[in-house]
């Protein structure tokens, strides 16, 4: 039976997720921050299924009766409301309806992922559990820093069985570009942080993503790349993170105390 393109795109990653490959700078102990903040698609899982991407052109359809595609979108390492700007813009669009039923877009999207959650696929990344178990265990507060919405953001960390590890996160809803939310992030880790004592608390940027990377440096942050998601190790490494890595079950493996 011949594979479909989704089928060799899938095999392809596999391969490629069964090398193993890692860069940290000396210097960069990756389980020694106070705070860490994990993207989630393509970090802590990948979706077999559509159910989030389909929401979009639905929600704009159900709302203004617009059609659009998310085709040419810029989607890996964008935001739930960069992407619906941009695939109105691509769609003809006028501005002004979309500022006008904007809120309700967005609001129908939450509702749409809501109402098929028992639809979502999502499929762990290597050694995802056992990287937050470790950082837990090491008393680093856990958070999420996605461009989903909120609502959609929460409802995989659930679905995919995490939810119990993350005490915060920062999110699109009124942050379009990445470099906000993660700075959003940062600021409720710190935040959760003081009562503790841990004021100047460490925080590190977890994503698969060179506009994880670049996110992390517009905020003076530190990163760790993993490659399983679209992009490739090599791409990664380009951006110079602080470690890259071909997945978080290989960097786990360079922790003597997780041995």
């Amino acid at each position: 039976m011949q594979k479909t393109q989704s089928q060799k795109t899938q095999s392809k990653l596999e391969a490629r997720l069964k090398e193993t490959r890692l860069v940290i700078e000396p210097d960069f102990l990756w389980d020694a921050h106070g705070a860490y903040l994990f993207d989630i698609d393509g970090t802590l899982m990948r979706s077999r299924d559509r159910v989030h991407y389909d929401s979009v052109a639905a929600s704009v359809r159900r709302i203004t009766g617009f059609e659009i595609t998310l085709a040419g979108v810029l989607i890996h390492g964008s935001t739930d409301t960069a992407i619906l700007r941009e695939a109105c813009r691509q769609a003809g669009i006028p501005d002004k309806i979309l500022e006008q039923h904007y809120d309700a877009i967005l609001e129908a999207m939450r509702n749409c992922v809501a109402e098929r959650r028992h639809e979502l696929n999502p499929e762990l990344t290597p050694g995802v559990e056992e990287v937050l178990r470790h950082l837990a265990q090491n008393g680093a507060l856990l958070g999420v820093a996605s461009g989903n919405l909120e609502a959609i953001g929460w409802i995989k960390i659930e679905k995919a069985g995490l939810r119990e590890w993350f005490r915060f996160g920062g999110f699109s809803d009124h942050f379009p570009v990445r470099s906000e939310l993660i700075g959003h992030a940062a600021r409720k880790a710190r935040e959760l942080a003081e009562p503790k004592g841990q004021d100047g608390v460490h925080i590190c940027v977890v994503g698969d993503t060179p506009r994880d990377i670049e996110a992390a440096r517009a905020n003076f942050l530190p990163v760790i790349a993993v490659a399983t998601g679209k992009h490739t190790f090599d791409e990664l490494l380009r951006y110079q993170p602080e470690a890259c890595v071909s997945s978080l079950a290989d960097l786990l493996a360079t922790a003597p105390s997780a041995q």
